[in-house]
């Protein structure tokens, strides 16, 4: 592991075999790159990070593995957006995708097999989740997969519900001259889901399953879930070079309402995002996904991404 300084902004980086990850654990915990040393000599981005992106806007970057705490995307309260209600009935805040994004951590732990980083809540999170908690990623990077665990441990005398998950940016194609209905996606889901505007979860109609294909726009932003299994493979529709997304079974936040989520900017971005979450978006309204943790203990979930 190693230190670099980029335009004033301190990141590390590691050096695993012919893998290369580079993160930023202070802000939003992120894990920003991972690019592979290929046979010939060529390096092949993992996870997408833009060349050009804007350090002084960090967490909007379109780029790496924003960590999704405590919800995943919007949640809502009697229809109206940013708003939660907790165990004890009580409606709060609750900015998109959580506030862990662009949340300040404090590194934990540093070495040459990853990091765990510690969340420090501001005002707006304590605002929006006044709970005596601990909120800490681990990173776990090995040579052609890592390991990242996001652990909640409740330090009070009441149950706190979460439902996190991740946002990772695949960079998609990532062969020259290819398309993007020249990759496809195998989700071990019995259930598929879109959005609605008052969010609630919208089944898709039968044959979601025939026409997993990344080019297909009907495809962006559905939501995967009753799971059948705890695996998602993608890559080449040939079926070589798959990126397998394990949720890690042994996790004692594993469910078959855990979720998979893809999702992409625009037609012509350069990635496309596979997320693995703890349940559906708005899972505390419709308590699908939803977990609770008791008082004095602690619950984590954990995915591994590899080739």
């Amino acid at each position: 592991m190693e230190t670099i300084d980029y335009n004033g902004v301190q990141l590390h980086r590691w050096s695993c075999g012919p893998s290369t990850f580079l993160a930023r654990p202070e802000l939003g915990a992120r894990l920003m790159n991972w690019n592979l040393r290929m046979a010939d000599g060529t390096v092949r981005d993992v996870i997408h990070w833009p060349e050009h992106a804007d350090y002084d806007n960090f967490p909007k970057v379109r780029g790496g593995n924003p960590i999704l705490f405590p919800f995943s995307a919007r949640t809502f309260h009697a229809g109206k957006i940013g708003q939660w209600k907790d165990a004890k009935g009580v409606v709060r805040p609750m900015p998109n995708h959580g506030f862990a994004r662009e949340g300040l951590f404090e590194i934990v732990t540093i070495d040459e097999t990853g990091f765990t980083a510690e969340l420090k809540p501001d005002a707006a999170a304590q605002e929006a989740y006044p709970f005596n908690y601990r909120f800490t990623v681990r990173y776990v990077f090995e040579e052609i997969s890592f390991k990242v665990y996001l652990r909640l441990d409740n330090l009070g005398d009441e149950p706190i519900l979460w439902s996190a998950g991740h946002h990772f940016y695949f960079t998609l194609p990532w062969h020259g001259g290819l398309l993007r209905s020249d990759y496809r996606f195998d989700i071990p889901a019995k259930k598929c889901f879109t959005h609605a505007p008052d969010g609630s979860l919208l089944p898709v109609a039968k044959g979601w399953d025939k026409d997993c294909s990344f080019g297909n726009p009907a495809n962006n932003d559905r939501i995967y879930t009753r799971l059948k299994g705890d695996t998602a493979a993608f890559g080449p529709n040939g079926g070589e070079e798959d990126i397998r997304i394990r949720i890690l079974n042994d996790s004692n936040t594993y469910s078959t309402w855990n979720a998979f989520v893809v999702w992409t900017e625009a037609v012509d971005s350069p990635f496309y995002c596979v997320e693995p979450w703890m349940g559906p978006p708005n899972s505390p309204e419709h308590k699908k996904g939803l977990h609770a943790v008791n008082a004095g203990e602690h619950a984590t979930f954990g995915v591994e991404v590899g080739m």
